[in-house]
């Protein structure tokens, strides 16, 4: 039993449990940083500077002919099953689902995860710079153009809250991680899952992410294609570090195949002098 038990944990935890320790303790680091930043908020001149640049935004998307965000959100709003599965989606899209998609990650294809950890690690750092120089306040605090907030309407508990304002950063709209964590996540998983089914999920996953951010309102179109950006050159700086240290950071596209099981009389065959 010790010997199967030592095997598990060798698969699971092949640097050991300290290592998991390690990546927690980096992910939480993280977070720490982006709640600094996030008290940068507070300051009135932020806030006033976050409407000033979403305006510059709307007004972007105009000249561009891009500006379909209040027209998606009114197709989304006349199907609530559509409006509330992307709410649902928003909320779980940057907690559950990437969480439990690193987890995984760390667990079933460990030699990929240290790649992904270090773009998350570089995108993220990138987004904080981006919420520091460019605060931005998400469309669904401008009803003047129709938009109206689906996520507190589908929880019952105001995104600008005392409790959620605790948690997240009103005016981080640019770039928008929900896309950037979408990408980081998704390319590595279609490369890496066997069924073809999840391949083809993972392969659309950013898509839907970006069409739940815009009929959310919490995202400009711009928003996206930035995070899109910040995921980029996080791919690239990670590549980078993998060629650095090949032997720990870089990817590792192939599944590992697992190891046949033999009888118990074969193995014991085998072990055989």
């Amino acid at each position: 039993m010790s010997a199967r038990l030592s095997t598990v944990q060798a698969r699971l935890l092949p640097h050991g449990p300290l290592d998991v320790v390690r990546q927690v303790v980096l992910f939480v680091a993280a977070y720490q940083l982006y709640r600094l930043v996030r008290g940068l908020a507070d300051d009135p001149g932020s806030a006033t500077a976050a409407f000033a640049n979403a305006r510059d935004l709307i007004h972007a998307e105009q000249a561009l002919n891009i500006f379909i965000e209040p027209s998606l959100q009114a197709f989304a709003a006349g199907q609530d099953w559509l409006l509330d599965g992307a709410s649902w989606m928003y909320i779980n899209a940057q907690t559950s689902i990437s969480l439990g998609a690193l987890t995984w990650l760390y667990l079933f294809r460990n030699a990929s995860f240290y790649f992904v950890r270090n773009m998350f690690l570089v995108a993220f750092g990138l987004a904080l710079i981006g919420y520091t120089v460019f605060p931005t306040a998400p469309p669904r605090f401008f009803p003047e153009w129709g938009f109206f907030d689906a996520v507190s309407d589908f929880t019952g508990l105001a995104q600008d809250s005392v409790t959620i304002n605790e948690l997240f950063n009103p005016y981080a709209a640019v770039p928008s991680m929900h896309v950037g964590f979408a990408l980081m996540i998704s390319v590595p998983l279609a490369r890496l899952v066997r069924w073809r089914a999840l391949k083809i999920f993972w392969a659309i996953y950013p898509l839907i992410v970006v069409f739940v951010i815009v009929v959310t309102a919490n995202h400009f179109i711009a928003d996206a294609v930035l995070g899109a950006v910040a995921a980029g050159l996080g791919a690239l700086a990670a590549r980078a570090l993998g060629r650095a240290r090949p032997q720990a950071w870089a990817f590792e596209p192939t599944p590992p195949r697992e190891p046949a099981v033999l009888p118990a009389s074969a193995a014991e065959a085998t072990a055989q002098p």
